[in-house]
């Protein structure tokens, strides 16, 4: 571990949650090529660790890095530099109802510093053709499924080419056989591009089938548990190997 390259770190960070600490003393290494969860029940900090991440929560203390900026000094003016950086993903898309799939992704990427339209035009074919929806970049957001929307937010996510996916809760609003496409999708671009997944979800049952490093947030504290894994009802434990 210690020869791969770091992208997150937090190091006995504290987490804000509002104006409150939610998670305290978390200790969190996100490695180039990662593929992480964060679980626990609804309430305990998971996706107050997400905000922290891009920046939208402040560090309440301790110390944290993502993608080579400190999150204890990063000005105001450096967040979009940082976000550049990362891909978001979310439960319900976000994205802008009034222009179709195509004119979504030239949005960002205009609003990103791209200029020349030959290589946006590029851009946008290469990351529609890596979601499987290559063919339907004029459709509008209300012609298209729930899980082809979200396709459409991942190759958002993608655009920039960032070192690591943030994902909150992407499979929460799909059915779950949409869910377990979604997720392939995911597991594909990890393991491709070599990208980075941090992800928030509550489905114990993808995580059993789509097995990685598992921090488990509860009792204001947030620790990895490891990548063997069961669930039982809406706890996460770890597995006792109690086999012969």
């Amino acid at each position: 571990m210690e020869n791969r390259e770091t992208i997150i770190s937090f190091d006995s960070a504290d987490i804000a949650g509002g104006d409150s600490i939610v998670i305290y003393g978390l200790n969190m290494k996100v490695y180039k090529g990662d593929f992480i969860y964060i679980v626990g029940k609804v309430g305990t900090g998971k996706t107050s660790v997400i905000r922290t991440i891009i920046a939208e929560n402040r560090l309440a203390g301790g110390n944290g890095q993502v993608c080579g900026y400190d999150l204890r000094t990063i000005r105001e003016k450096e967040i979009p530099f940082l976000r550049r950086r990362l891909g978001v993903v979310f439960q319900d898309f976000q994205l802008l109802m009034d222009r179709n799939v195509e004119e979504n992704l030239r949005f960002v990427l205009k609003a990103t510093g791209w200029r020349d339209e030959r290589e946006m035009d590029r851009r946008i074919a290469e990351v529609l053709d890596a979601v499987g929806l290559k063919n339907k970049s004029h459709r509008m957001p209300h012609q298209l499924s729930g899980g082809e929307q979200q396709r459409v937010a991942i190759a958002r996510a993608l655009l920039n080419r960032p070192e690591v996916i943030i994902a909150d809760e992407p499979t929460g609003n799909l059915d779950p056989e949409t869910a377990d496409s979604i997720m392939g999708l995911l597991c594909k671009i990890n393991r491709n591009n070599g990208t980075a997944i941090v992800m928030v979800t509550h489905n114990h049952s993808l995580v059993d089938k789509y097995p990685g490093r598992i921090m488990v947030c509860g009792n204001e504290t947030c620790t990895e548990m490891g990548i063997r894994q069961e669930t039982k009802g809406e706890e996460w434990t770890e597995r006792k190997d109690t086999e012969a």
